[in-house]
């Protein structure tokens, strides 16, 4: 399994098969690499309809192969957008093929349109993939309780968390997060995009050692790739 961090909370993940995955597709935000894979994708999942991860979909979803993963008020908005393959669920459901699980879980945050308008519940992803193996990308959301009950039900081995503060959670509740979760490895996101996302990985590592929690920190430079 390769993983890839485009910058904010964008990531690609190509599994042991060779299904390429990409993550909140905003392959064009500030801190993106020159050279970024435009697909085509397998599957393409959006947490939430703000700018900056429902991103470049509208660039990278039309091709004959890529399926759109999203909540069902995205999904309709791209239906009507003429992306030609969106699946839409909602929270708490799981959607199964090509022997990948996608199951929808809750985030805490808003969610609308560049419009305006209602996007429907933000969410978070769990991603099983073809070994077993479960990837947790948190979305944009701030910390909740029932994270525990992510982590019992999903054992997620990685963990996307964001940790740049304002409008997500920050490294002290990042750090919470983590003994909620427990997961081996975390990657941090959504940090460092704008000046007003103020959490850095050396807070969040700072606050994991306050708590005494023991996770594998990896930090990506955007274009970084790594191999798990």
């Amino acid at each position: 399994m390769k993983i890839t961090f485009y910058g904010h909370s964008c990531f690609k993940i190509v599994t042991e098969e060779g299904k390429k995955i990409l993550i909140d597709p905003w392959i064009s935000n500030p801190l993106a690499p020159k050279i970024v894979d435009l697909g085509p994708y397998d599957f393409i999942l959006i947490t939430h309809a703000h700018g900056d991860h429902l991103g470049d979909v509208l660039k990278l979803a039309r091709t004959a192969i890529t399926e759109v993963i999203a909540i069902h008020e995205i999904q309709q908005y791209l239906l009507k957008h003429g992306i030609p393959k969106v699946t839409g669920m909602n929270i708490g459901g799981t959607y199964k093929v090509n022997n990948l699980k996608f199951t929808m879980v809750p985030a805490l945050h808003s969610s609308s349109f560049p419009d305006g308008n209602y996007g429907g519940n933000a969410c978070g992803f769990i991603i099983t993939l073809e070994n077993d193996i479960s990837i947790y990308h948190a979305g944009d959301t701030g910390l909740f309780y029932d994270m525990k009950l992510i982590g019992e039900l999903y054992s997620p081995k990685i963990a996307f968390l964001p940790i740049g503060d304002h409008y997500v959670m920050g490294p002290k509740q990042a750090a919470k997060a983590c003994e909620l979760l427990k997961p081996e490895i975390v990657i941090p996101m959504h940090y460092a995009t704008f000046p007003i996302l103020t959490g850095d990985v050396e807070s969040f590592e700072k606050e994991l050692k306050n708590y005494g929690i023991s996770v594998t920190v990896i930090s990506l430079n955007p274009g970084e790739e790594i191999s798990l």
